[in-house]
């Protein structure tokens, strides 16, 4: 977006000293602005104090807001992006030092925001629902797949799969290690996988620990195949591509999601992929997926047994997502963001 319209001033407001990176181009002009915001409190502070502040100074056209937030007290033309209503639904999964600020103020965010931009059609009709937004003033717009996934030959993928999962096959799956991404339901199915067909493949879970993962731990620990089971933590960039790319399939049956970037990065990789009939993902993945459902462990199981015993199958997801992965573009995003900026900015 920067690059493309040099005719316009980007101001970047961060909360701390940034990294450079972020200044794309001579039209970023960057603005650290205290507090830092972490809790309720400084988000406060932050969004209610230091931003329509700074809007102000800077005589700001318009302000966009990325991530579910946004200033009640600034007066500035504002479009805000709503990834979920995950806050709203189940409180309980989000932390506490986040949650009862988003309970509250949340619904007054969506309200006060000229245009709001959600990333799928899912979220946009739960908006709707949920917090009786008018249609008419969401807009979808889809994420796209970041850069650096690609294919791996064949060497290297039987050198990832000899690091991490001893030179066999494995289901992959990256994200929080939470149980809202439906993880314990995913190791049980496993084992049932496990226990019917013998088959020597290891599963793989990539990503940090979130908030309450108690229940992971636990179904992983009661597992008769917990040696079959590698929770990885946290994995860079680099690692996150080499692993999607040489896994058998990537697994993504979370509970509640309101897009599923794995989805587009296994595409991206042509592994295949399972998901779960649910939410926002059956419209990310087309016909590019196979889908089950997430609450059922047995569903999950014979899902598994399929990828794993039908290559044809496997080729046919990877033919697919080719053509699936077409629709999703970062390109194309910035530039409907671009001129939902622009519009709100002159109204």
């Amino acid at each position: 977006m920067v690059l493309r319209h040099p005719e316009d001033t980007f101001i970047f407001l961060f909360d701390r000293p940034f990294d450079t990176q972020f200044l794309y181009a001579p039209n970023v002009t960057p603005l650290v602005l205290r507090p830092r915001a972490r809790f309720a409190p400084t988000f406060y502070a932050w969004f209610e104090w230091a931003v329509p502040a700074a809007l102000k100074r800077m005589e700001a056209d318009v302000f966009f807001s990325p991530d579910s937030m946004c200033s009640l007290a600034a007066n500035t033309p504002t479009v805000m992006t709503c990834h979920d209503l995950v806050p709203l639904h189940y409180p309980k999964q989000v932390p506490w030092w986040h949650r009862f600020y988003l309970l509250y103020y949340l619904p007054g965010f969506l309200r006060r925001a000229e245009r709001v931009l959600t990333v799928s059609n899912y979220i946009k009709e739960d908006l709707v629902r949920t917090c009786g937004l008018s249609p008419e003033k969401i807009a979808v717009v889809y994420n796209g797949c970041r850069e650096g996934f690609q294919t791996l030959d064949d060497a290297e993928k039987r050198h990832v799969r000899e690091e991490f999962a001893d030179g066999e096959a494995y289901f992959f799956y990256a994200g929080a290690i939470h149980p809202r991404k439906n993880i314990p339901g995913l190791i049980r199915a496993f084992g049932r996988f496990k226990q019917k067909t013998g088959a020597p493949v290891k599963l793989l879970l990539g990503g940090r620990f979130a908030w309450k993962t108690g229940e992971v731990l636990e179904a992983w620990e009661s597992s008769a195949y917990k040696d079959d089971i590698r929770i990885l933590g946290y994995l860079s960039d680099t690692l996150l591509h080499r692993l999607t790319a040489s896994a058998l399939a990537v697994t993504y049956v979370s509970l509640s999601e309101g897009f599923g970037l794995p989805l587009l990065e296994a595409m991206h990789t042509d592994t295949p992929v399972m998901a779960a009939n649910a939410t926002a993902l059956p419209e990310v993945a087309g016909d590019a997926a196979l889908l089950v459902d997430p609450m059922s462990e047995a569903a999950m199981a014979a899902g598994l047994e399929q990828i794993f015993a039908d290559e044809s199958f496997r080729q046919l997801l990877v033919k697919r997502g080719r053509i699936r992965r077409e629709a999703f573009s970062w390109d194309e995003a910035a530039e409907q963001i671009y001129q939902h900026l622009k519009d709100t900015a002159i109204r």
